[in-house]
């Protein structure tokens, strides 16, 4: 086990150190003058060119790739994830507070679409090829077509503009995060659906299950002690690549919804060519996919202990 912990942290810095490098460079290499964008949002009017080159010096833009990569990735080891460009204040404090908009927002997104999609999966199987099923397929098949951001603006013209039940904009009250909520939720819940049910009908089509139902085993526990693990597999893994739909999908609802977070954080700094917070922004991503995929291979060798058979 110590042996496998170890192969998977490896992994996982690889993982984080290939994301900051490759941040980095796309953003070091970005065309424009980021000096100029700088100066720009700095000082909301536009500056000579002293004042750009010393923006530059400032910003350490007139160093060499590598020197300023070291200068950066150095107290980031740390946790210090340094200054903003534009604003000079400590960029962490910043974050954690974008971060307590983006969470509630996200986990009641993810709520919403566990709790949509468990039951339509269950119902839809109970009786496959029937028009519960056929239904069920389509709406999780609508679902998926449709981009949150079109979804976002189908629920506020219905629900704000039209019937007048809910907030549109904002976070002033509980209210104005159950539109943003159902965006999120709703596109979680397509896919979850789909994967759901193919692992259910996939599980209870098992050849060595008939031979439990001839020896007297409840229909109750075959369902609890074989399907529900076999066809909770393919859903730990969508459940991981969710997540990654769910930041993408934070950024989209919360430009369209105008709510703070690190959406609206992430836009406003790419605008700003701010690379701090950017770059803060896209390593706390990493960190937290790499935290997922690392609780998702433990959480398969406990479903399946065979992976960790062929591990070893």
């Amino acid at each position: 086990m110590i042996q496998l912990i170890a192969s998977l942290l490896l992994r996982a810095a690889v993982v984080l150190t290939g994301a900051a490098l490759a941040t980095f460079a796309l953003l070091w290499h970005a065309p424009g003058d980021p000096a100029l964008a700088i100066a720009i949002a700095r000082y909301q009017a536009v500056v000579p060119a002293e004042v750009v080159d010393q923006v530059r010096t400032e910003a350490g833009l007139d160093a060499h790739f590598w020197t300023a990569f070291q200068a950066w990735v150095g107290p980031l080891l740390v946790g210090d994830f340094g200054q903003s460009s534009v604003t000079g204040r400590n960029v962490w404090p910043e974050l954690v507070t974008m971060i307590s908009y983006t969470l509630p927002l996200a986990l009641a997104g993810l709520i919403i679409g566990l709790l949509t999609s468990v039951p339509l999966a269950y119902v839809a199987t109970r009786r496959p090829g029937g028009w519960l099923d056929r239904c069920a397929v389509a709406l999780a098949s609508i679902g998926a077509a449709i981009p949150a951001y079109w979804l976002g603006l189908l629920l506020i013209l219905l629900f704000a503009v039209q019937l007048g039940w809910l907030p549109a904009m904002g976070t002033r009250t509980p209210a104005h995060i159950i539109l943003p909520a159902l965006t999120l939720g709703l596109g979680v819940a397509a896919s979850l659906t789909r994967i759901l049910r193919s692992g259910i009908l996939e599980a209870r089509g098992q050849p060595f299950l008939p031979a439990f139902r001839r020896r007297g085993v409840a229909n109750r526990d075959i369902e609890r002690d074989h399907v529900a693990p076999h066809a909770a597999i393919p859903v730990v893994t969508v459940f991981g690549l969710e997540l990654a739909f769910l930041l993408e999908g934070v950024v989209m609802v919360e430009v369209i919804f105008a709510r703070p977070g690190l959406g609206s954080f992430l836009v406003s700094a790419i605008e700003a060519r701010d690379f701090p917070k950017v770059q803060a922004v896209v390593v706390l991503t990493a960190v937290l996919f790499v935290t997922v995929n690392l609780l998702i291979d433990l959480i398969y060798r406990a479903l399946d202990p065979r992976i960790g058979e062929r591990d070893a």
